[in-house]
């Protein structure tokens, strides 16, 4: 009986059908993607689409490249375990949107680069330049290995498939088409497997909804369970996941995650005009409302069903990230092909954000290491070098895989990382666009600090996890379970306790319940503003004050920001010919709901 505990259904071949079917079009839209450009092989239409990309396609693409399998089967966990305050998140995409929409990608448009990390050195210094791609470089590697392991593991032990023989497929198909098709292969790619991603959610919100009598009745079980109790307004940092903690730490984190990750902003940059790049990040929020609310749907109709009877606490699973993979095998596992479609899901979710991140590293290998040493490239050699490179990061995020196995729960893990690495590149870009008396001695100086202390802090939370009172997890119950591994008794989930990861003697230092419980989310924050605090000082000792005038179009300006250009008359130059004025008008015209101009 469902929801009552127990063995599950297992893959049926009609269910390895559809998922061999998914997998085998999204290398089939790379090849299309190969054969359609082979004429047009530069680097530029490689890298970036020949910069002809619109602003429906590069949304959609923008979503689906962070919105990946860790989403599809973190995200559902999390609300199943912890109720519905992810869904808060979608205040923060929403900063996000504007802020990078609306500040960064006027800026990186007009200076028409192809590495978000060109800008460290126009505005800073080559080294510093270097040193931002190598964090990007660390940072995506361990990433792009937990989104690769973490779904493949959970459906290992669920549906039985060759955990590394299921590792290496993911990461051909992604090599296979990006090292062929390039940035349009993977944007297309990214469509399809987002259709496929929102299709796996609904199928286990519409099967779950037969099975509890509605979705009045999922909302009803959820509300009782706790699980809708998201507003909760205490201010203490230490608390994982508060109303504040999301909005302006969440905010943050998601604004160094598509403002200067290369993934994202090669992405926008790839647009033909300025109007789509802006539009493609507002396009993309709504997709990142859809998405989250799908999946934080998905784990309260996880459980409504296992209300009274939880897999994880009954020996059913052995990991949190398990749970979704086995609520579709227990709901879905009688009907051939619905199973498969979710392990599409799950994959289409996973390939997408390593194909994206493959794309990007070779974007800033092939720019920021590469071109300036090598300058006399032919175009054949630079093509021959992409594909190359497609497949040395492709081999190289599969081998992060094993280092990522040892990094927890996958979705903090994965949030983890960009807040320990991405928070401080985010201070530096701050500092260099908004203040014109910092200056290469403080910019690096400051940053060092900033990451010193977010990874002090983030491996101390791994190390000494904070404890039940700070991450708040709701109440689950073995008593409905027909086939009880243990005792029949009311439990929180161990997902966060430190019980595995402390030290045998169970020794916690003092910092482990301030510092080191510092919530996750805050790492972005922290890491911000100790780069630009201490950036600033750094510079005005060392003379930052009395620099030499610096080319303007490196800053933000007053009038890059949508509502200030309704009555900017000023005319800028971009590096292609084309004046601001010129994509002004065609943005204004086309797309802003808010400002209105005479033409």
């Amino acid at each position: 009986m469902v929801g009552t505990g127990g063995p599950v259904a297992t893959f049926s071949v009609w269910d390895y059908v559809v998922f061999a079917v998914t997998i085998l079009g999204a290398a089939g839209i790379g090849l299309f993607q190969a054969i359609r450009g082979r004429k047009e092989s530069s680097s530029a239409e490689f890298l970036l689409g020949g910069r002809q990309m619109t602003a429906v396609p590069v949304a959609m693409s923008l979503t689906a490249s962070f919105m990946s399998g860790i989403t599809v089967i973190g995200t559902p966990a999390e609300a199943y375990q912890f109720g519905a305050a992810f869904w808060i998140f979608g205040i923060s995409y929403t900063i996000m949107s504007t802020i990078t929409a609306e500040i960064f990608v006027p800026l990186f448009y007009r200076l028409a680069i192809t590495s978000a990390y060109e800008y460290l050195e126009l505005r800073f210094s080559r080294p510093i330049r270097l040193i931002g791609t190598s964090m990007y470089i660390i940072q995506t590697a361990l990433y792009t290995g937990l989104v690769i392991y973490a779904p493949a593991l959970a459906l290992n032990q669920i549906t039985g498939l060759d955990l590394w023989g299921v590792l290496v497929a993911t990461g051909l198909v992604c090599i296979l088409y990006c090292s062929l098709g390039g940035l349009k292969a993977v944007i297309w790619t990214d469509v399809f497997q987002m259709g496929i991603m929102l299709a796996g959610f609904v199928a286990v919100i519409a099967r779950g909804a037969v099975i509890r009598g509605g979705l009045g009745q999922i909302w009803e079980d959820a509300g009782q369970g706790g699980r809708l109790n998201a507003f909760d307004f205490d201010p203490n940092p230490l608390k994982r996941h508060t109303f504040w903690s999301i909005v302006i730490g969440g905010s943050i984190m998601w604004v160094s995650i598509y403002s200067i990750n290369q993934s994202q902003v090669q992405r926008y940059i790839s647009c033909k005009t300025l109007g789509h790049a802006k539009m493609s990040l507002y396009v993309n929020m709504v997709g990142l409302w859809v998405t989250v609310s799908l999946a934080v749907f998905s784990g309260l109709t996880m459980y409504s069903i296992y209300k009274n009877c939880d897999p994880l606490s009954n020996g059913d699973v052995t990991a949190s990230d398990q749970l979704l993979p086995y609520l579709v095998m227990d709901i879905l596992g009688d009907f051939p092909g619905i199973p498969g479609l979710f392990v599409a899901a799950a994959y289409s979710g996973t390939l997408s954000t390593v194909s994206s991140s493959i794309n990007a590293l070779v974007a800033v290998t092939v720019e920021d290491f590469i071109f300036p040493v090598w300058k006399n490239l032919t175009q054949k050699q630079i093509s021959w070098l992409n594909m190359g490179l497609s497949i040395f990061f492709g081999g190289v995020c599969i081998g992060m895989a094993g280092v990522a196995s040892m990094m927890g729960g996958v979705l903090q893990a994965a949030l983890s990382i960009f807040g320990m690495i991405s928070g401080p590149l985010l201070g530096l870009y701050l500092l260099g666009m908004l203040f014109r008396t910092s200056n290469s001695i403080g910019g690096l100086v400051g940053m060092v600090i900033g990451l010193v202390l977010t990874l002090w802090v983030g491996i101390g939370g791994q190390v000494y996890p904070p404890t039940a009172d700070m991450t708040n997890p709701l109440p689950l119950t073995t008593a409905g379970c027909n086939n009880t591994m243990t005792q029949n008794y009311t439990t929180t989930s161990p997902w966060s306790t430190s019980a595995s990861l402390t030290t045998p003697s169970n020794f916690r230092p003092d910092l482990a319940d301030s510092w080191y419980s510092l919530s996750y989310v805050y790492l972005s924050l922290l890491g911000m503003l100790v780069t630009m605090v201490c950036g600033l000082l750094i510079s005005a000792i060392t003379g930052g004050c009395k620099q030499k005038k610096m080319n303007p179009d490196l800053f933000v300006r007053r009038s890059d920001l949508m509502c200030f250009r309704c009555t900017n008359k000023s005319e800028v130059r971009f590096n292609n010919g084309l004046s601001f004025r010129d994509f002004e008008f065609e943005f204004l015209r086309d797309f802003s709901p808010i400002c209105f101009v005479d033409a």
